[in-house]
């Protein structure tokens, strides 16, 4: 168990939180989460003993060990990888590294042979013998084959550096695990992979992730850090949301009597609890739920963007896009060859790819942006496409501008600065926020000015390259809301199941051999054994 007594952390003036007491228990996920700048990663850095903080304590049962997801991409960068997972299990790496030295001495004395007896016991009770084949295992379920376990971390690219991390913090069985956005960088594959490592795993963990059906899957509670707080409320994300929602609306409700608000609140959550089922932790999950303190549910402080695409500057007429035989290389690598497909009306297409290259080059040469390209592609003379990159920085990097002037150089028709603050106003930029200027803004802070750009052009017919990239919980609800009400044709790509799943009504797979297309949902193409046999048919061809 770990627990914090009375932490608070200030900067400055500047209040983080305060006078939090909370425990973590074995046998529970915890899901932080809170708006960009509340603190989420701050606090694992405490509860890591990284950082130390203004007031309170945090305590850890004696003898259990903590593991930690590190950010430091470069710090193994001179080990092999496979000695790097074994880092993982400090006291086991010392007990090898301590033992393998004794061996290895010229001189070997008594006093040598005894301490390396100590050693070997040390190192089988701790299933040392199996350590490495363990940590092999891990790394091939987080999809780094074999051919790499051996080489130096500084040969592997960067996502592969990040899954090599991720595999030592799992490694050995940690009684305490942090994790500060671990899916980061990872397939879909490799998502649903973890998802089931921790909804499996018997200890404490407690994470930090932007991933709603990441969070919903793994975690039974829910940490919010709000009003300098920090409070548990038991559930996923979803329960959360959906409950603080509730409480936020009935709050406003002034004239509701009590009686009926307890019984909204109570058949709420009956509901869900009947929903629970879907969870490996649904029986334990569903108990809670029925235990909880109607009291417990409170609103949030949270403000959510407004997305809105529907302003279009004309309806879509019925040829949107049609694409033939489409190749693209880059270097001698072939990226996506043979693309053919044609969007219809109100399709909402997920544009799917082991190779994120891939997407992002079929969106640049939909966009116009790339002419170095074979086959061909012809949109209909009523669309007006509006795309959103995944790489947004060239829009940023030199600029000395502030919001408003960065913003009215995209706007084709009304100027007006009350006009251009209307639209920086639905992304939550008020006041003064507005004469920022746009070089020196966060990366969540220049999505949500590149959404302001896009809900400017009036696109009918929209493309998404990774659209939820930087952004917190709420901006990428309402994104999704924004994508789900939208009344035009969407081609988008996405790490973020949820919107995937809610949003797509057809999945478009690009391969270096052509494409699968297929009318169906994105849960139900990722499980479909038919969908898997025509893939591995297409590649193998």
């Amino acid at each position: 168990m770990i627990s914090v007594s009375n932490i608070s952390l200030r900067y400055g003036k500047r209040v983080l939180f305060e006078d939090v007491n909370l425990k973590f228990t074995h046998g529970n996920c915890y899901g932080i989460i809170g708006a960009n700048g509340a603190g989420k990663s701050t606090f694992l850095k405490i509860l890591s003993g990284e950082i130390d903080p203004t007031g309170g304590q945090v305590s850890i049962t004696p003898g259990e060990r903590m593991a930690v997801l590190k950010q430091n991409h470069y710090e193994f960068d001179e080990f092999p990888v496979i000695e790097t997972v074994l880092m993982g299990h400090k006291d086991l790496y010392t007990v090898m590294k301590e033992k393998d030295a004794i061996y290895a001495k010229a001189d070997f004395s008594d006093a040598d042979g005894l301490r390396a007896g100590e050693l070997e016991s040390k190192f089988a009770e701790m299933d040392g013998w199996d350590a490495e084949s363990n940590a092999a295992t891990l790394l091939s379920n987080l999809n780094i084959s074999e051919e790499h376990h051996y080489k130096l971390v500084k040969e592997l690219d960067g996502k592969q550096k990040v899954r090599v991390l991720l595999a030592q913090a799992l490694f050995g069985n940690p009684d305490i695990l942090l994790l500060d956005e671990p899916t980061n960088d990872l397939d879909l594959e490799t998502i649903s992979w973890l998802e089931n490592f921790l909804a499996d795993y018997q200890n404490t963990a407690i994470v930090v992730s932007h991933d709603r059906h990441f969070l919903d899957t793994v975690c039974t509670h829910v940490v919010d850090v709000d009003f300098s707080k920090m409070n548990i409320y038991t559930g996923n994300y979803t329960f959360w949301y959906e409950s603080s929602q509730l409480a936020l609306k009935q709050r406003s409700d002034q004239n509701k009597k009590l009686e009926d608000k307890v019984k909204e609140l109570q058949d709420f959550i009956s509901r869900f609890s009947a929903n629970a089922s879907k969870s490996k932790q649904a029986t334990s999950r569903k108990k809670a739920l029925d235990k909880i303190n109607l009291d417990d549910i409170k609103p949030s402080s949270r403000k959510y963007p407004a997305i809105l695409f529907n302003n279009m500057s004309r309806e879509a007429g019925d040829q949107i896009l049609e694409v033939t035989n489409l190749s693209k290389k880059q270097g001698s690598e072939t990226l996506f060859s043979n693309i053919s497909f044609t969007v219809n009306k109100g399709d909402k297409i997920a544009i799917l790819s082991k190779n994120s290259l891939a997407s992002t080059a079929l969106y640049k040469i939909l966009s116009g942006e790339d002419t170095d390209f074979s086959g061909s592609f012809k949109w209909g003379v009523t669309i007006n496409a509006a795309y959103l990159p995944g790489d947004n920085h060239s829009y940023f990097d030199g600029k000395k501008l502030n919001l408003v002037d960065w913003l009215r150089e995209y706007s084709t028709g009304e100027k007006d600065e009350q006009f251009i603050r209307g639209f920086l106003g639905k992304m939550l930029f008020s006041g003064e926020e507005v004469l920022k200027n746009c070089s020196v803004l966060s990366g969540g802070e220049k999505m949500r000015c590149m959404f302001s750009r896009l809900m400017l052009q009036q696109g009918n017919v929209l493309l998404f390259d990774e659209p939820t990239n930087h952004l917190d919980l709420e901006s990428i609800t309402a994104l999704n809301n924004g994508m789900t009400d939208f009344k035009g044709s969407i081609l988008f790509t996405t790490s973020d199941h949820t919107l995937a799943q809610t949003v797509a009504n057809r999945i478009i797979e690009l391969t270096p051999k052509g494409n699968l297309d297929k009318l169906m949902e994105f849960d139900d193409y990722i499980s479909s054994e038919t969908v898997k046999m025509q893939r591995e048919a297409l590649i193998g061809a």
